[in-house]
């Protein structure tokens, strides 16, 4: 019986194109599924004991599924000029300001970038990525004052798995997207974390601290259900 690592991919054929499917086997897997990923397209979950011809089969019976789910996939979009970005919540439009000399600021709703065309991108990721930090900041010195508990360093990432996280030494790292989120659901993700320096677990007892600090939290999970995959998508 042919085996598929864990690192395997299977063409699959969909008519109009060629997708790459990633093969993930798992040992907690009972059956054969497939999901659809943002970033990754097309997922195959394999229990222990599949094998290639057992996937193969999944996978074509399988195709219009797959291929209706990626079609409805958002599509990719990039940080140039004339694009939108929400920051907080609020749509601003990216212009290029070659000739000023003030870097990146808000302006009557639009994110003016001044310097070269080809560093707009990397300029507004770096400014999205300091708005990020500073308002995160203030939400975990008001929550964990709330709290009477102190948090550790402060770490602002790209993380594509979670949107935050806290060790067992209480340090805190969030993605710098979630900036681009309404400030209720920033809020939420920071309760989040931090309620972990009170249970770090998720117990009853745990999201009874989140409800204490954080009285949208179903609301901003539902929120990052809906959108927080397509803010992975931007830059």
């Amino acid at each position: 019986m042919a085996r598929i690592a864990e690192s395997a991919t299977i063409a699959l054929d969909l008519g109009d194109r060629v997708v790459a499917v990633t093969v993930r086997r798992s040992a907690l897997a009972k059956r054969t599924a497939i999901r659809i990923d943002p970033l990754r397209g097309a997922v195959l979950v394999l229990p222990p004991r599949a094998s290639r011809a057992d996937a193969e089969r999944f996978l074509l019976a399988h195709r219009a599924w797959v291929a209706e789910r990626l079609d409805r996939l958002p599509a990719a979009q990039s940080l140039a000029p004339g694009q939108r970005v929400d920051i907080l919540g609020e749509p601003h439009v990216i212009r290029h300001c070659p000739a000023a000399r003030r870097g990146v600021w808000i302006e009557g709703g639009e994110l003016c970038v001044s310097g070269l065309a080809e560093q707009v991108p990397r300029r507004v990721t770096a400014f999205l990525r300091n708005q990020a930090k500073a308002i995160i900041a203030r939400h975990v010195g008001e929550l964990s004052a709330r709290l009477g508990r102190r948090s550790g360093r402060l770490t602002i990432r790209d993380t594509r798995s979670r949107w935050g996280s806290c060790s067992s030494r209480g340090d805190l790292s969030f993605s710098w997207r979630l900036v681009m989120a309404p400030e209720w659901v920033l809020a939420y993700v920071v309760a989040h974390e931090l309620a972990h320096l009170v249970e770090m677990n998720h117990s009853p007892a745990f999201w009874n601290v989140v409800a204490s600090l954080s009285p949208d939290a179903a609301r901003a999970r539902g929120w990052l259900k809906r959108h927080g995959a397509g803010l992975h998508l931007i830059g």
